[in-house]
């Protein structure tokens, strides 16, 4: 009787089975940073926003830069639901677009560089081709031999 009352506590511990007066507690997701960008001009645009999120079910921190226009929520909430809650106090909302510098291999192409940036970061380039190499790519095929379409001069 000893090891199968263990053998149940442990399985209660770590399976979350059948409850036997222990408490089941509803499992929440994983704790995540949410960086928004939000236009805000004044001291009550960015109270309006940070009274908005903080209210919401999940949130622990709401963290606001009005010089960069940057709101850096902590907690449980879902990404999108952070962003749609932003957008409800009427300011323009989005996921933040930028990257620090040094995580870019290439900062000055022509996706990523943006002069509106916050100082130290460029926007966020999508993984793959630049499209400096697309246009190399594209004059190195015109003149390919299997490439059907290709110049038939020389």
């Amino acid at each position: 009787m000893g090891l199968g009352r263990t053998l149940e506590f442990l399985s209660e511990l770590f399976g979350g089975g059948g409850g036997h007066g222990y408490d089941r507690r509803r499992k929440r997701g994983q704790m995540r940073t949410v960086e928004l960008k939000v236009s805000m001009d004044c001291e009550g645009c960015e109270r309006k926003v940070k009274n908005a999120l903080s209210h919401m079910k999940g949130v622990r921190s709401v963290d606001i830069n009005r010089k960069q226009q940057k709101v850096t929520v902590a907690g449980y909430a879902e990404e999108s639901k952070v962003l749609k809650k932003a957008r409800s106090t009427g300011k323009k909302a989005e996921i933040w677009p930028y990257v620090p510098y040094s995580q870019v291999s290439q900062p000055y192409v022509a996706g990523t560089y943006d002069k509106r940036a916050p100082a130290g970061y460029v926007r966020r380039a999508e993984p793959g081709y630049s499209q400096v190499s697309r246009q190399h790519d594209q004059l190195t095929d015109m003149f390919n031999d299997e490439n059907a379409n290709s110049c038939s001069v020389m």
